[in-house]
């Protein structure tokens, strides 16, 4: 066979290969604008304070919004986009902090405040509930009506000897 055999031979089978290799490329979905929001949420705009990144419209968010679809079609996880971003740009770009740290406070404080104030709560109505107010029935219960007319009548004069003081 000689040369030009050859190369009229092979030509088409290369040209078949990538014109396959095209379709297939072409096939691979590229990740939707729900994938990437779903990430771009639980991270923060690292220019912007306290903007998460699928609701920024800084150019810089827009082009970080596209790395992010990129790192997908690129077969990145969720959580290698999320190391990539801390690794850029700080922790800071975390929507909910890692618990190492400092941070863990952030999870255990408000449980333990709740309960505290449960605790605090439940004790300060059982004393209330205990505690029987003084009152002229003669229904009040712990107090025999004669006590409760004596302290009234030991209020009453002293009362009246500071209005005769003056």
């Amino acid at each position: 066979m000689t040369i030009k055999k050859l190369l009229f031979a092979t030509i088409p089978v290369l040209m078949f290969s990538f014109l396959v290799a095209g379709v297939v490329a072409a096939q691979q979905p590229t990740p939707s604008d729900d994938q990437v929001n779903a990430i771009a949420k639980q991270l923060y705009c690292p220019v912007c304070e306290n903007i998460p990144l699928d609701v920024c419209s800084t150019t810089a968010c827009a082009q970080w919004r596209g790395l992010i679809r990129e790192k997908l079609a690129e077969g990145w996880s969720e959580q290698q986009i999320k190391d990539y971003f801390v690794e850029q740009y700080g922790a800071r770009v975390l929507g909910t902090p890692p618990a190492r740290g400092l941070n863990w406070l952030v999870y255990l404080i408000p449980p333990v405040a709740i309960l505290a104030g449960a605790y605090v709560l439940y004790h300060a109505l059982r004393s209330w509930k205990r505690t029987p107010l003084l009152t002229n029935d003669s229904s009040t219960p712990g107090k025999p009506q004669s006590d409760v007319n004596a302290v009234q009548d030991e209020y009453i004069q002293r009362m009246e000897d500071e209005v005769r003081k003056r």
